[in-house]
């Protein structure tokens, strides 16, 4: 546990991670940090995630945060938001993440191989047996 850290805090340490971890917060973060973006923007290049779930991440991040929603009184109303500057410096070690996850990906799919065929073998030698 941190130095100086307090469980009666109105954020702990713990909720912090286990926030900024989900992979649609990571998501957002990264398609966020170029600059202002619309919700249907953001739709579109986050694969899978549904309109509910990015609802709810976008305003959890508001919240948190960690984006700035901005709201244009035109008809229909524009609304962008905006990663901020806590959300910018946690782009970079995602970025980071995600660019080994791409360096690593030929790595783990043969590691994955090679178990799952060890894993098939070792069963099957002890259906035999």
């Amino acid at each position: 546990m941190p130095v100086g850290y307090d469980l009666e805090e109105d954020c702990p340490f713990q909720e912090v991670l286990e926030r900024v971890a989900s992979k649609w917060v990571v998501q957002v973060i990264l398609a966020s940090s170029a600059g202002p973006v619309r919700f249907t923007e953001l739709e579109s290049a986050i694969d899978g995630i549904s309109r509910r779930m990015l609802t709810l991440t976008l305003r959890r991040l508001e919240r948190d945060g960690l984006v700035t929603r901005t709201v244009y009184p035109c008809v229909p109303p524009r609304v962008e938001y905006t990663a901020t500057e806590p959300a910018l410096e946690l782009q970079e070690a995602f970025q980071a993440l995600a660019d080994w996850a791409l360096r690593h990906r030929p790595t783990i799919a043969a590691a994955r191989r090679v178990y799952d065929n060890r894993v098939s073998a070792e069963a099957e030698d002890s259906i035999l047996s």
